[in-house]
């Protein structure tokens, strides 16, 4: 099994974060038919060889995501992918 984790400091405060958040998960869920709940201020998300979460503060959002070990070798990839998602729902 592989662990993603990044950090992303931003400027938009907690309220805004999490709408950004909810819109990737949105994404999230119809491109790849994961189930998301929210609980206070971290969002889960859950798919077959899959486990993650975006935890969002008032100044930073941390992402972490378990690969199964099917999708270890793709943990470069799906760093990349999250990291891309974060330039665009934070700025």
């Amino acid at each position: 099994m592989a662990t993603v984790e990044i950090t992303r400091e931003h400027a938009l405060g907690k309220e805004a974060a999490k709408e950004r958040a909810q819109q990737m998960a949105d994404k999230l869920a119809a491109k790849l038919d994961a189930k998301c709940t929210w609980q206070d201020d971290e969002l889960t998300f859950q798919r077959s060889g899959v486990d993650g979460s975006i935890l969002v503060g008032e100044d930073s959002v941390r992402v972490a995501v378990k690969l199964g070990m099917m999708l270890t070798p793709m943990a470069g990839m799906v760093k990349g992918e999250i990291e891309k998602a974060l330039n665009k729902y934070l700025a």
